[in-house]
């Protein structure tokens, strides 16, 4: 007997296909000579990899990695200790206003709308170029992202310990820090490892545009054609990426 989530599958994977169709053509990709493009990939990939500026390596290379690693680090304390109250808004659970949390959901709709390189360029006009405003940009972007996590983990707790707190007769203020905080924590300390990681990677770019970080060099060197360059900038933010997402992957298996 065929079960009728099965029966339905078929249904489903024509609908992808004619969205992914009505994608494509309305896209209108160019066709792409690869015969002619392809070796000048290549070459540009021999150059970054086989004629790499070691020399660049240490302090300028260092220097601007450590910035990066910096602005995603303020970045996301920031953004992990202001989400809290968006989080605790945006729960259903939490408030006895039909509207709030609709409000809640809005405001963090709009925050995260807004792309990071446009908020990079948005706060170098308010506070001039240079890593704090790569800071604001990536503290105001993840309260968005980290509100709407936040929120979902405030709605899945256990009740249970809500309700026998307030039956005692304890004060909201002393349900939220005795009854709630110890339930959410870990899990809101894992999310902002998790944005952290994310961080770093938009630290990575956000110097494209002035914000500070490694990104300062490795658009001036892909300007510049300097592809050795380009090469050991990949190969120091791929290393540190690496180690990043190593030593979050474990701080969240210790924490959830």
């Amino acid at each position: 007997m065929i079960q009728p989530a099965r029966r339905g599958q078929p249904l489903i994977t024509l609908v992808l296909l004619a969205v992914l169709a009505w994608t494509f053509g309305g896209l209108h990709v160019e066709k792409v000579d690869l015969a002619q493009r392809w070796p000048q990939a290549v070459v540009i990939f021999r150059l970054m990899f086989t004629e790499t500026e070691w020399s660049y390596t240490y302090p300028d290379l260092v220097t601007k990695l450590v910035e990066s690693l910096q602005m995603a680090i303020v970045g996301t304390g920031i953004a992990a200790v202001l989400a809290i109250p968006f989080g605790f808004l945006a729960a259903r659970n939490m408030s006895a206003r039909r509207w709030a949390p609709g409000l809640g959901k809005f405001l963090l709709n709009v925050i995260r709308t807004f792309p990071e390189l446009i908020l990079a360029i948005m706060f170098i006009k308010a506070v001039g170029p240079g890593p704090f405003a790569g800071v604001l940009a990536m503290g105001v972007h993840a309260i968005g992202f980290l509100g709407k996590l936040y929120a979902e983990v405030v709605e899945a707790i256990d009740p249970g310990v809500v309700e026998a707190m307030a039956a005692s007769g304890a004060s909201r203020a002393q349900i939220i820090w005795h009854g709630l905080i110890p339930q959410v924590l870990p899990e809101f300390a894992s999310y902002a490892i998790y944005r952290f990681e994310i961080a770093m990677r938009s630290a990575a770019v956000m110097g494209m545009v002035g914000a500070g970080g490694i990104g300062t060099p490795l658009i001036f060197a892909v300007t510049s054609r300097d592809w050795g360059r380009v090469g050991v900038i990949l190969i120091g933010v791929i290393l540190l990426v690496t180690a990043i997402d190593a030593l979050s992957s474990w701080l969240r298996s210790k924490l959830v």
